[in-house]
């Protein structure tokens, strides 16, 4: 079976399936036979396009929707060594961007890497904003209220307003950042 194929049969049969519809009333509502139904949910049959847009229009779905590789869990690994971050403040502030958004996820990972004696200024800008502290101690400034974080500790707060990340000790601050865009 090709991947195609098989990607077009698991969809077509979980939509099937989650409207707890029988073959015999898919191809009542489409005008596909019933027949044809099993063999395409089988994989024996490479629908054509003509007959993938009545089952999308009797079923009420778009026609991509057959087309989604979506039963199959995504897994990603990442390392950070791999990565190229972006640097600003002279090198100094380096963010490397771990999982980026993706308008149906509605957040974005972040590791940061600062360096001793230094200091980040960031722009207000949308959503929540959760910081990690793996290592280290960071102070946040945040409209002139100051946090300190120590390794393993955690803040969240509105990033709506401009926040400063200090690093006021003499090793390298490492954190992550998750920002998330509520609707």
């Amino acid at each position: 079976m090709e991947f195609i194929q098989e990607v077009i049969a698991n969809n077509l049969a979980q939509m099937r399936k989650t409207r707890g519809l029988s073959l015999d009333k898919v191809a009542e509502l489409t005008g596909v036979s019933k027949a044809m139904l099993a063999q395409i949910e089988n994989g024996k049959s490479n629908p054509t396009v003509t007959t993938l847009w009545k089952i999308a229009n009797g079923l009420q779905v778009s026609f991509s929707a057959f087309l989604k590789e979506n039963d199959k869990p995504q897994i990603e690994k990442i390392n950070i060594n791999e990565l190229n971050p972006v640097i600003d403040n002279d090198g100094n502030y380096l963010v490397y961007s771990i999982f980026p958004y993706h308008p149906e996820k509605k957040f974005e990972i972040f590791t940061v890497d600062l360096k001793p004696g230094f200091s980040h200024v960031s722009e207000k800008h949308l959503g929540e904003e959760y910081v990690l502290l793996q290592r280290g101690t960071l102070t946040l400034d945040i409209q002139g209220e100051k946090f300190e974080l120590n390794a393993d500790e955690t803040l969240k707060f509105n990033a709506n307003t401009e926040h400063i990340y200090i690093n006021p000790t003499d090793k390298l601050v490492r954190f992550y950042i998750i920002i998330f865009y509520p609707d």
